[in-house]
């Protein structure tokens, strides 16, 4: 009994100390982010250490106000003189990369806000998510009443210049085995994931000679899936495109978010090969 009673009392205390640890990291964050003359000189001696001189030129900052926010940033230990300059500890490095992170996060949510708002993010994994910031250089396209098929020739476009296609199908647009096709007779590869409903269906539309040599060759791989879904994710050469299912569960046709950059190359990757080992 008394064994029980002293390791309730441990893990009582660690709780304790959990706790303090999490308090004081947001007191910290707190402190940074209530002012933003303190985050801009942060930012400024991330990218290299300065004087105040220096500094008073780089931010615009008046020498006052400079000199009274590096002494409280040094008296808070976020900064530490050497020889004249500020550095940055590596602490405030830590702190300042997260406060960024997260500033960037809201910052794309805020610019796509019609692409997500209202819509069903459930699919996309954790990680994805906490890296959302990956598709800050995306761009948002939608159809118009006088172009009502903008996203869909948006994405044919760049699949027919691809060798290389990955691709999350919630659902078989007439299109797409005529370009998958098109795609492995010039030697290219086909990685897909899609539900049960349109396997058959796809498969049946690839030249059967084609779908063959392809398959044997490791050309076309096609991931089945017993249940619906919602997502909608392509990979090329040089693009990647996003789409979302709507509240009401059904797919939104009208947006879609596409990015040339890397980051968000890398970003989709990471999310197909999630969904490939999860479901």
């Amino acid at each position: 009994q008394k064994l029980k009673i002293g390791v309730h009392i441990e893990k009582l205390n660690e709780a304790k100390m959990m706790s303090t640890k999490v308090e004081n990291i947001n007191q910290k964050i707190q402190f940074l982010t209530k002012s933003g003359i303190r985050l801009h000189i942060l930012n400024i001696l991330s990218k290299n250490p300065q004087n105040i001189k220096e500094l008073v030129n780089t931010t615009q900052i008046t020498y006052s106000t400079l000199s009274s926010n590096l002494h409280k940033l040094q008296q808070e230990k976020y900064i530490q003189k050497i020889k004249n300059k500020y550095y940055l500890t590596q602490t405030t490095k830590m702190y300042l990369n997260i406060i960024l992170e997260f500033k960037n996060a809201i910052k794309l949510i805020n610019q796509f806000d019609e692409f997500w708002d209202k819509h069903d993010v459930k699919q996309i994994n954790l990680d994805s998510l906490k890296n959302i910031t990956s598709l800050h250089d995306s761009q948002l396209i939608k159809t118009t009443p006088i172009d009502i098929y903008k996203t869909h020739n948006t994405i044919k476009g760049q699949l027919l210049m691809s060798y290389n296609i990955k691709a999350i199908f919630p659902y078989l647009h007439p299109d797409y085995p005529v370009i998958i096709e098109q795609v492995l007779q010039k030697g290219g590869n086909v990685e897909l994931i899609i539900n049960d409903e349109i396997f058959e269906s796809l498969m049946d539309n690839i030249e059967t000679e084609i779908k063959k040599k392809s398959i044997r060759n490791g050309c076309l791989k096609v991931h089945e899936l017993k249940e619906n879904l919602n997502l909608y994710l392509i990979i090329s050469d040089k693009n990647t495109n996003l789409g979302l299912f709507k509240s009401d569960g059904s797919f939104d046709q009208n947006r879609l978010l596409t990015s040339e950059n890397q980051q968000a190359i890398k970003w989709a990757n990471n999310l197909f090969e999630n969904v490939k080992a999860n479901w």
